[in-house]
C-alpha cells in the first residue's frame, strides 16, 4: 500500500460520479485512497503536482488490450481476423523469447501509462506470463493479465499451443503466484484464446477454474465473421450462446469484440451480466465490423473500451477509441447516438465494472487513487466546454500531464517516471530487429 500523500492542486476536477458534473477544486491522495475532493487544505507534508489549466479525472481504465504482441505493430498489415492470426501474429507469439517479452511488455505498458491508462485488462501469450506481471510491478500500472490459453486450432504453430493440462496448470500457477500482489494492484486473468483454439473441455474447465478462485474470465467471442461461422458449424450455436454454454458467462467474464451476434444473444449477455469489450479500432483495421453498442446499452449489457493489440491497432490510445465509440455508431443509429458522457463512462467506471475493479473510476473518498491530469492546451480542446465533449472529440495522448495509479505518481509532465523511456525504446527496437531477422519479416 502506497504511503504518499499527494495534492493535485488547482484543476477542473470531473469525479465522474455524476453526468456533467465538473468544478475547480484540488485532490488529496493518502495511502493510495482519495482523502478529500474540492476545495483542500492540507496540512502536513505532501507532494503537489500542479493542475492548473488542465483536467483533472479518473485515471482511464481499458478492458482489453495485448502488451505482449508491442513488438508486432506495423508488421502484420491489411489482413482479416484469422488469416492475421495464422499469418503473423500466431508465429511471432511461438518465436518470443521471456526476454522479448519483457520488452514487448515494457513498450506497451509504457505506452498506456504515458497516455492516461492507469488500468488495463491485457492477454499475455502462452508462455513467459511471469515477465507481463513483473514488468507491470516495476512500471507501476494496474494490471489484470494471465497467459493466454491454446490446445488446438488450424494453423496455429508448433510451440505455441499446449497440451489441456499443461494450459490449465500453468495458469493456476501463474494465477496463484500473482494475483493480489502489489497490495491488490496486479490480478489474474484465465484467459482461453477463442473458440476455435481451444478444445471445449479447456474452455469448459478454464471457467471452472476462474470460478473457483475468484478470478476473471475473458476470451474473444464474434469478432469476425468467417470466425463467427465457423463456430456455428462446428458446435451448431452462436459464438456467444456457446461459450455460455460451458460457463463461460456472467459479471466476471468479458468477452472482446461481440459484433456478430444475433438477437437470442444479446439477451443472453444481459441477462447473465457478461461484460463487452468494444474495440472500435481494432474492429475497423482488421475489417471485422462494428459492434452494436447502442443497442448492447439499451438492452442493459456492460460495455467498456479497449484499444486491443497494436499490431491490430498500431496504438494503445485510449483517446482513439473514445473518438471512435462517440462518433462511429451514428453511422448505423444517427447523430449522437452514444453521448460523449457514455462514452467516458465506458472509459471510466463502467469499465472498471466490466474489469471487476472495486472502487476504481470515480474520484470519490475512499476510493483507489488511480487519476489523470489533462491539459487543456491543446488547440483541439479550444475553447473549453462540457468537459466530456471536450476529451473524447478532442482529446490525445498529448494532453496527459500527470498520472497517478495506487497514489503513486507514474507520470509526470506528459515523462514516464517508473522507468528510463529512452532504454525501454532501445529494448524493444533490438528485440524487434532479432524477432524479425528470426521470423524472416522484410
Amino acid at each position: 500500500m502506497a504511503s504518499r500523500r499527494l495534492l493535485l492542486r488547482g484543476g477542473t476536477v470531473v469525479p465522474m460520479s455524476e453526468r456533467g458534473l465538473c468544478f475547480e477544486g484540488d485532490v488529496l491522495v493518502e495511502a493510495g485512497r482519495i482523502a478529500q475532493v474540492g476545495r483542500v487544505v492540507a496540512e502536513g507534508e505532501y507532494e503537489t503536482l500542479d493542475a492548473h489549466g488542465a483536467l483533472v479525472l479518473p485515471g482511464f481504465v481499458q478492458v482489453h488490450v495485448h502488451v505482449v504482441q508491442s513488438l508486432a505493430r506495423h508488421r502484420a498489415e491489411r489482413l482479416p481476423l484469422l488469416r492475421w492470426l495464422q499469418a503473423h501474429i500466431w508465429p511471432y507469439e511461438a518465436a518470443l523469447t521471456a526476454e522479448e517479452v519483457a520488452a514487448a511488455a515494457r513498450l506497451g505498458i509504457a505506452e498506456l501509462l504515458c497516455s492516461g491508462t492507469t488500468a488495463a485488462l491485457d492477454m499475455g501469450t502462452t508462455r513467459h506470463q511471469d515477465a507481463i506481471f513483473q514488468t507491470a510491478q516495476e512500471l507501476g500500472i494496474r494490471l489484470t493479465s494471465g497467459l493466454c490459453l491454446m490446445d488446438s486450432g488450424e494453423g496455429v504453430p508448433q510451440g505455441l499451443a499446449t497440451t489441456t493440462e499443461d494450459a490449465l496448470a500453468s495458469a493456476e500457477s501463474s494465477g496463484q503466484r500473482w494475483h493480489g500482489a502489489c497490495g491488490g494492484r496486479l490480478r489474474y486473468a484465465v484467459s482461453p484464446r477463442f473458440a476455435l483454439s481451444c478444445s471445449e473441455r479447456l474452455l469448459g474447465e478454464s471457467a471452472r477454474l476462474a470460478h473457483r478462485h475468484g478470478w476473471i474470465l475473458q476470451t474473444h467471442a464474434s469478432e469476425n465473421r468467417e470466425e463467427t461461422e465457423a463456430v456455428r458449424r462446428a458446435t451448431g450455436r452462436g459464438n456467444v450462446e456457446f461459450l455460455d454454454s460451458v460457463g463461460i458467462s456472467g459479471p466476471s467474464t468479458v468477452l472482446a469484440h461481440c459484433i456478430h451476434l444475433d438477437a437470442q444473444e444479446v439477451t443472453l449477455l444481459a441477462q447473465r451480466g457478461t461484460g463487452v469489450a468494444h474495440c472500435p479500432g481494432a474492429n475497423l483495421k482488421l475489417a471485422s465490423g462494428i459492434a452494436d453498442v447502442p443497442l448492447l446499452l439499451a438492452r442493459g449489457v456492460r460495455v467498456g473500451l479497449g484499444a486491443d493489440g497494436p499490431p491490430c491497432n498500431n496504438r494503445l490510445s485510449i483517446f482513439h477509441e473514445m473518438a471512435l465509440a462517440g462518433t462511429l455508431h451514428n453511422l448505423r443509429h444517427g447523430a449522437g447516438a452514444v453521448d460523449p458522457w457514455t462514452v467516458l463512462e465506458m472509459a471510466t467506471w463502467r469499465g472498471a465494472e466490466v474489469a471487476g475493479l472495486a472502487q476504481v473510476g470515480r474520484l470519490l473518498p475512499g476510493w483507489r487513487a488511480d487519476l489523470v491530469v489533462l491539459s487543456l492546451d491543446a488547440w483541439a480542446l479550444q475553447p473549453f466546454t462540457d468537459p466530456a465533449t471536450v476529451v473524447v472529440y478532442g482529446g490525445g495522448v498529448e494532453s496527459v500531464r500527470h498520472v497517478v495509479v495506487d497514489g503513486e505518481p507514474v507520470v509526470r509532465e506528459g515523462e514516464l517516471v517508473t522507468a528510463h523511456a529512452s532504454e525501454i525504446r532501445r529494448d524493444a527496437r533490438a528485440a524487434a530487429t532479432a524477432l524479425a531477422a528470426r521470423l524472416g519479416w522484410e
